[in-house]
């Protein structure tokens, strides 16, 4: 059976993927935090859409986002064992899918 919790008690501190250790309080606990919510609420976007290319536009920025909250939560170590970053090539998507979406909304 899988436990969740430690025993190792609460010291106000937390692991990253490659096992140092940072403050809870740390901004970058913070950011992956805010990613993993704004995954999920991209999720409830999906689950809601009827429109095909939007739910793969979703996925796929759902997708860039699981990366880079590895990216957050990994220290030097961590990053080195990462099969995945996020490389110019998804920024480049990322842009080319926000300037077809601005191009279809028109301006805000």
């Amino acid at each position: 059976m899988y436990r969740i919790y430690t025993r190792t008690g609460d010291k106000g501190t937390t692991a990253l993927f490659g096992g140092s250790r940072i403050d809870k309080d740390d901004i970058r606990v913070n950011a992956y935090g805010t990613v993993d919510e704004l995954i999920s609420q991209l999720g409830v976007c999906y689950a809601s859409s009827r429109q095909a290319e939007l739910r793969q536009d979703l996925h796929a920025i759902q997708k860039m986002l699981f990366v880079l909250g590895a990216e957050l939560a990994s220290d030097e170590k961590g990053l080195a064992r990462l099969t995945q970053t996020i490389n110019a090539e998804d920024i480049q998507a990322l842009e080319q899918l926000i300037d077809r979406n601005m191009a279809q909304s028109g301006p805000l």
